[in-house]
């Protein structure tokens, strides 16, 4: 256990560093979007082309990895709709739950976490959980969301419209397939251009590690706003125009579900799928149930945002799955190794 502390704490220095930043305002907390930016259009993207293309184009397109863990998320994404939805929860909020059971937080901190414990070639299953996550998962659950209002003009078939421009606008989904096409073609980027590439995809890492824990940061400071906020409104006699604090019976099941059902679920599933013959190599299933042991996706809490969920509930299911993920996932480390 005490080498996978000491290869994995670097990485949650770098969380706790963004924390800190921004709690202490060193960091303007209007500055976390433009890291985003940064992350998501700019240094993400050139990580994954980097990755892609110097990985034999037969892992990036194993069906056997792409089977388990698509079958395992949506599994999870049919639980945790099934058994979270109640009176306080519909289905805007129970499919961002969901999504945020099933999403882990692969581009920001699996990548660069995964290839330094276990090499360049956990980066092949990674980039097919990744290409999955965005396209399938993503817009299966911002369908959901739009149950609610079935009958009106924000149901399924709008909400179809604005997942797949979600991914059309994405770099990352494009990125990933530039780097299939390189490896598949086994070109090679011009010099210069590789290297402006190559700087960018290496400011990825730090800076995506050091923008989740300021945008946890913030998620801490609204929530204690929101609090404050409530406690003025309950002196004063009147009502809060902000939603009430999701109860932990909202929050905790999700958590649970994110770092041990999922992962479990993805060995099982993976098991099961070795023993009916399909070519998933031992190697491979240990990077994807890797993958499904981590925190959930630090994204998933604009979505919510965007479309009306209970954003505080998804905020705080992130934070604790980050939180915890500094014990959990060492431990799964050391149990599948």
């Amino acid at each position: 256990m005490l080498p996978v502390f000491l290869v994995t704490f670097p990485f949650f220095a770098l969380i706790a560093a963004g924390y800190g930043a921004a709690r202490a305002r060193i960091l303007p907390l209007d500055a976390i979007p433009g890291l985003n930016t940064f992350v998501l259009y700019f240094a993400l993207p050139c990580m994954l082309l980097r990755f892609g293309a110097g990985t034999p184009i037969g892992q990036l397109l194993d069906g056997s990895v792409a089977l388990v863990w698509g079958l395992s998320a949506l599994a999870v994404v049919a639980g945790v709709v099934v058994f979270t939805r109640n009176a306080r929860i519909g289905w805007n909020d129970g499919a961002f739950g969901a999504l945020v059971a099933a999403f882990p937080n692969t581009g920001f901190m699996g990548v660069p976490l995964l290839v330094a414990l276990l090499g360049a070639q956990a980066a092949g299953p990674m980039i097919i959980t990744i290409a999955f996550d965005l396209v399938v998962t993503s817009s299966l659950c911002i369908a959901l969301s739009r149950l609610d209002g079935a009958g009106g003009q924000h149901g399924p078939r709008l909400a179809a419209r604005q997942a797949l421009r979600g991914v059309l606008v994405n770099p990352m989904p494009w990125s990933i397939l530039l780097g299939v096409l390189l490896s598949a073609a086994r070109w090679h980027l011009p010099g210069p251009v590789e290297r402006t590439i190559a700087m960018l995809a290496d400011a990825a890492s730090p800076v995506a590690l050091f923008t989740i824990g300021a945008v946890l940061a913030r998620s801490a400071l609204l929530a204690r706003e929101h609090g404050a906020s409530a406690a003025v409104a309950a002196a004063m006699g009147t009502k809060s125009a902000l939603p009430p604090k999701a109860p932990l019976a909202d929050v905790l099941p999700v958590v649970a579900v994110k770092l041990l059902v999922h992962p479990v679920l993805v060995w099982a599933v993976g098991q099961a799928a070795i023993a009916m013959g399909l070519p998933l190599s031992s190697s491979a299933l240990m990077v994807i149930v890797l993958v499904a042991a981590l925190p959930s996706a630090s994204n998933v809490s604009m979505l919510a945002e965007r479309f009306g969920a209970d954003n505080g509930r998804i905020a705080r299911i992130i934070l604790w799955t980050t939180v915890a993920t500094f014990f959990s996932f060492p431990f799964a480390v050391g149990v599948l190794r």
